[in-house]
């Protein structure tokens, strides 16, 4: 139901631009009424949480480690978030994961246990 796309290997401080297309409805909603979500799984780490987007306020939450560098959209009318990921570093190599949410608050956003379905994952690698 989430098909991500757009990874690949980058040199530190190279630029990526992540996509992920629903389909038409997502765990028995429509894209407009989903919070979508992005997280990563680096090498030897448990999945944790990178950026979302609330689909009832449009607020945009970002982890720590990606603020400033990372950007998540969304464009209603193509059933697409996407995540344009700047100024990347060999700590940013990782498995990314688009995720579709019923949920709209910062609380809910960053747990995984709150996305009901998620995308195959595509592989970040940021090279040194």
């Amino acid at each position: 139901q989430l098909q991500a796309s757009g990874g690949g290997l980058v040199q530190v401080g190279g630029s990526l631009r992540l996509s992920c297309t629903a389909s038409v409805r997502t765990v028995g909603r429509t894209f407009g009424t989903l919070s979508m979500g992005w997280f990563r799984r680096a090498p030897g780490k448990a999945r944790e949480f990178v950026a979302a987007k609330s689909y009832r306020s449009g607020t945009i939450w970002s982890a720590d480690s990606v603020k400033g560098r990372f950007t998540i959209s969304r464009d209603n009318s193509r059933n697409t978030v996407t995540l344009v990921m700047n100024s990347l570093k060999p700590e940013d190599t990782a498995l990314y994961y688009c995720a579709a949410s019923p949920y709209y608050t910062y609380s809910d956003l960053t747990l995984i246990d709150k996305y009901d379905s998620w995308g195959q994952g595509t592989q970040v690698t940021v090279s040194s």
